[in-house]
C-alpha cells in the first residue's frame, strides 16, 4: 500500500531540514596507520582528472577531515532519500493530472 502523500512531504521537509545541520563536508577517505617511522594520518581522494591524491595530515587536521567525509557520507545518504521521496511523490502527484503515453 502507498504512503500517503502527507506522509511522504512531511519526511521529504524532515529531511530537508537536516541538511542544515549536516556541518562541513568532504570527499575522499581518511585514515590513520600504526605508530612508526611516516605519518600516521592520511587523507586520499580524487581529483579533477579522477587521479588518487593524498596528503600527510597532522592529527587535528585529521580529527577535523574524519568528521567532513563522514559529514560527506551522511549528506549522500540524506540526498538518495530525498530523490526517492520526490519520486514517489511525483508519481502520485502525476498520477492526478493529465498524461500523455
Amino acid at each position: 500500500m502507498p504512503r500517503a502523500l502527507r506522509e511522504l512531504e512531511k519526511e521529504y521537509r524532515r529531511l530537508a531540514q537536516s541538511l542544515a545541520a549536516v556541518g562541513y563536508i568532504s570527499q575522499g577517505s581518511v585514515f590513520e596507520r600504526k605508530k612508526g617511522p611516516g605519518s600516521r594520518f592520511q587523507w586520499t581522494w580524487k581529483n579533477q582528472q579522477q587521479k588518487t591524491e593524498s596528503l600527510t595530515l597532522s592529527q587535528e587536521q585529521y580529527r577535523w577531515l574524519k568528521q567532513a567525509v563522514a559529514n560527506q557520507r551522511k549528506l549522500n545518504k540524506t540526498l538518495t532519500e530525498m530523490r526517492r521521496l520526490s519520486a514517489q511523490i511525483f508519481r502520485q502527484t502525476a498520477d492526478k493530472t493529465n498524461h500523455h503515453k
